[in-house]
């Protein structure tokens, strides 16, 4: 092979180095939008879940708040989203019932997973590690739109109550009902 040769072949590698890396080029910026598109999915996804879990939390607050009874106990209060934040425990409850020697701890899902049940008692440890909580009896129990007959023995099963909407969950506002 001659240096003619030799300095051809050489310059057809330049050239065809620099045709991928053109080419690289454009396929890290199509990835980069690719990327950029499916975080924004990812968000979206996460808001409507987000938004779910929100609207069932609503429903079941509404639900015991103008009436401060479950398991055949009264409750002085009703405290949604109460968190746990120490150096020990980080911990958040969708819904707290109290009463001076009780509590009802309550987590609320969109749609139950026997999975979800597995988180509770460690959040009843977390609740009885406050002082305020320490000699309170707690009844730990799951509530849900969506509640698979699996999840409702499996928490039957672990001493866990489960809510689960049903009959009437309407209430109309119409005090300015307007008839045409």
């Amino acid at each position: 092979m001659s240096d003619h040769d030799l300095k051809n072949m050489m310059a057809n590698l330049i050239a065809s180095q620099a045709q991928t890396d053109v080419q690289l080029a454009k396929t890290d910026a199509q990835l980069a939008k690719t990327d950029e598109r499916l975080n924004r999915i990812a968000k979206m996804v996460g808001a409507m879940g987000n938004n779910q879990g929100d609207v069932a939390e609503e429903y079941f607050i509404n639900s015991l708040k103008d009436d401060l009874k479950l398991l055949g106990k009264q409750y002085d209060v009703l405290i949604p989203n109460f968190t746990i934040q120490s150096k020990h425990a980080r911990d958040e409850y969708d819904i707290l019932l109290v009463n001076g020697e009780e509590l009802a701890m309550i987590e609320v899902k969109y749609k139950l997973h026997p999975s979800d049940l597995k988180k509770l008692e460690k959040k009843i440890q977390n609740l009885k590690a406050l002082p305020q909580y320490r000699d309170y009896t707690i009844y730990a129990g799951v509530a849900g739109f969506n509640v698979p007959q699996e999840a409702i023995d499996l928490a039957r099963k672990d001493g866990y109550f489960v809510l689960q909407r049903k009959g009437d969950v309407i209430h109309t506002y119409a005090e300015e009902l307007k008839a045409s």
